[in-house]
């Protein structure tokens, strides 16, 4: 397939309209290479380790959800330099989907629902909420993480999620007002505890968002390739 198919086959996967607007100029081909792409490789995010493991496999193209490039270029050198280095050395396109992926139908939430297996599903702003039939333990189980929970939860029928850092008080008020007893998402503030108007769930942001890119990559065929960051839990 040639690189210009390729692309807009992704958006119409992800159309690049439905991004937030901090992700203008952040999303779609973020690193040119090969012009005939043949195998894929995808991952969450572009690091050292995953354009390795492309490279490896000869891998045409990497799609991830975030880019290696967040902001302006004025200086490559440390880790970026090691990652397009290596990226452009070996002619590896890297293509972003982004926002326009949480947004997407079946992207990065639609995805997280359905492995939670929620029913009866609603869209929020940002985010789902849907009948939930599984317990936070089972949660734990099913997304691969342990979990923080802020506030009690009485009787957990109704949950909210958000996929990546969604803690923001306006979604919680929002997944409230639609009847939600929960919110799970992850990287969670301080000050969004004490001012919640639900309980909170706190994942990690690979193992909420992680799901969404590894279900793309199994409907086209493409290699996955988990790059989970490694960390421990000392009590």
């Amino acid at each position: 397939m040639h690189i210009e198919d390729f692309v807009r086959l992704m958006e119409d996967i992800a159309p690049p309209d439905l991004a937030e607007d901090f992700d203008e100029s952040r999303i779609g081909l973020v690193v040119e290479g090969k012009r005939d792409i043949e195998n894929v490789a995808c991952a969450l995010d572009a690091t050292l380790n995953t354009v390795s493991d492309a490279v490896s496999i000869n891998a045409d193209m990497l799609v991830v959800h975030h880019t290696p490039i967040w902001n302006p270029v004025t200086r490559i050198s440390g880790i970026q330099k090691e990652i397009l280095q290596k990226a452009l050395a070996s002619d590896l396109n890297i293509y972003v989907m982004h926002t326009n992926y949480d947004h997407a139908d079946g992207g990065i939430n639609d995805s997280l629902s359905a492995l939670l297996n929620l029913r009866n599903c609603r869209k929020m702003s940002l985010g789902i909420i849907g009948d939930c039939s599984v317990s936070l333990e089972e949660i734990s189980k099913i997304t691969g993480s342990g979990l923080r929970v802020y506030g009690e939860i009485k009787d957990l029928k109704n949950l909210a999620i958000v996929g990546g850092s969604g803690f923001d008080p306006e979604l919680i008020n929002e997944a409230k007002n639609l009847g939600a007893d929960a919110f799970l998402s992850s990287e969670l503030k301080h000050s969004v505890i004490l001012s919640s108007s639900l309980p909170l769930i706190e994942s990690t942001h690979y193992a909420l968002e992680s799901p969404g890119m590894k279900m793309l990559s199994e409907k086209m065929g493409w290699t996955f390739i988990d790059d989970k960051p490694a960390g421990r839990l000392y009590l």
